[in-house]
């Protein structure tokens, strides 16, 4: 869940810095030129109070005949017009109607034929100042025009033009530009370290509670969510897992001792009447029908009854793990099961390594496969074989005890039932039995950390894995 909910939430943060980033940047780029454009204004509007009171032309000016006040007014303008270009480097001219220059600097600049230095110098022929050229970014022109009118008595007389070099102006607003980048990266680590540490308060409860639901779901009921953070919801909902756990567990507390007690209470009684039918056989003939059927019934369901009070005990225990020769264990069972399988003319073998361990209580690993060894020699014909083997699991965390029997076998069907609380079946209804054994033998398991699995033997048969694992049981942990 993080990994999808880390993502938007860093999208939705990069697109809200975007938004703000842009908008800064261009107000950053227009306030640069504003300045710009502002500071060329004011050298022509000074450019033109000068030329507002020159009128001899430059042909006039530079002929032999002694100079005249505007001879020296007309030089003053040129004077300054040539210092503006050397300090600045910025072109500047005062242009007459018809476009020629009466002074500018450099001396060899003309006013473009169109563009829009030609635009600026029309808006001014109109009597309009220059004010809000296009915006200059980066990437673009690299000169910026601004002309005024020379105004004499209410007539356009000149027109100021000067034509500045954009690439300081640029270089200040790319400055501006990584300053606002540099920003946003910082910006964004943070948010991204936010949301980190967000996402990680809002689903640490989340993470917790998914633990304990997998721990219970595997039959650790005494797993638990502690409720003490991340969001006021979740820990309400921890709150109401804890209380549900409870009673859940109470719930099964209850079921198993209502079915160890009926088991239990259920013996005497069953005793007794078993007696009384013995008693009653004694007076009827030898070989009555109908009380060898009810001596039978009887017996089958005392074994139902033990099987009952088995499975209690078994899913009410613990395990007390302890580090276990399971090839010692496998074999010490085959040996205990090899007269049963001699009387039925069944061959019981056990092959593997002569030691490997793992994590297990003996007494039910030994129970689990007792349990699953009768099992097999149930269903086995004469002269067939069942085949106990051990070995180690592929990955070298888990030993595996493998019984392979040579029986009909089960459908894929059955398969899936197999192991299911009173499930036979139909074909083995004759075999004596509950139904119980292997889920005995799944709780005898379960509750040590292992697990048993079905599946078809070949040629024909069930094969029944037992996996238990070689690692050590871990410590509690307090959440």
């Amino acid at each position: 869940m993080r990994s999808r909910l880390l993502p938007l939430l860093i999208v939705l943060m990069a697109g809200v810095l975007l938004a703000l980033g842009f908008p800064l940047a261009g107000s950053m780029a227009a306030r640069e030129q504003q300045r710009v454009v502002v500071d060329r204004i004011d050298d022509t509007a000074r450019f033109a109070a000068m030329a507002q009171f020159v009128t001899a032309s430059p042909v006039r000016a530079a002929t032999s005949r002694p100079p005249t006040e505007e001879d020296e007014r007309l030089a003053a303008l040129q004077d300054d017009l040539d210092r503006y270009h050397d300090v600045y480097g910025i072109r500047a001219g005062v242009f007459q109607r018809d476009g020629t220059p009466l002074a500018q600097a450099p001396g060899d600049w003309r006013l473009p034929r169109s563009g829009e230095g030609r635009d600026a110098f029309e808006e001014a022929l109109v009597g309009r100042r220059s004010s809000g050229p296009d915006q200059v970014w980066p990437w673009q022109r690299d000169r910026l025009t601004v002309a005024s009118p020379v105004v004499r008595d209410g007539d356009v007389v000149y027109v100021v033009v000067t034509e500045s070099p954009t690439g300081p102006m640029r270089s200040r607003i790319l400055d501006g530009w990584l300053l606002i980048v540099a920003g946003e990266a910082a910006a964004m680590l943070v948010a991204v370290a936010a949301a980190i540490r967000l996402t990680g308060w809002v689903l640490r409860p989340v993470r917790i509670l998914d633990s304990a639901t997998h721990d219970i779901a595997t039959g650790r009921m005494k797993s638990r969510v502690a409720a003490a953070s991340g969001p006021p919801e979740l820990r309400r909902l921890a709150r109401s897992f804890n209380e549900m756990a409870d009673n859940v567990e109470e719930v099964l507390d209850q079921q198993r001792a209502f079915v160890a007690d009926a088991s239990h209470q259920l013996r005497n009684p069953l005793s007794a009447l078993l007696l009384r039918i013995e008693l009653l056989a004694l007076e009827l003939p030898e070989g009555h029908e109908e009380i060898a059927s009810v001596r039978t019934e009887g017996k089958r369901l005392a074994r139902v009854l033990d099987d009952l009070l088995d499975l209690a005990v078994a899913e009410h225990s613990t395990s007390q793990l302890v580090l276990t020769d399971i090839a010692e264990l496998a074999a010490d069972r085959v040996g205990a099961w090899l007269p049963v399988a001699e009387d039925k003319g069944i061959e019981l073998t056990c092959a593997g390594p002569v030691a490997v361990t793992g994590w297990a209580d003996p007494v039910a690993l030994s129970s689990a496969l007792d349990a699953v060894v009768d099992n097999a020699l149930k269903f086995t014909p004469a002269g067939a074989t069942v085949e106990v083997a051990v070995a180690l699991a592929p990955d070298a965390d888990a030993v595996t005890i493998t019984v392979a029997d040579g029986g009909p076998g089960l459908t894929e069907d059955e398969l899936a039932r197999v192991g299911d609380r009173f499930w036979r079946s139909g074909r083995h209804q004759n075999v004596s039995g509950s139904g119980l054994g292997l889920s005995i033998s799944r709780a005898l398991l379960a509750a040590g950390g292992a697990t048993i699995a079905y599946a078809p033997n070949e040629p024909t048969g069930l094969r029944v894995t037992i996996t238990v694992p070689r690692t050590g049981p871990e410590e509690p942990t307090t959440a």
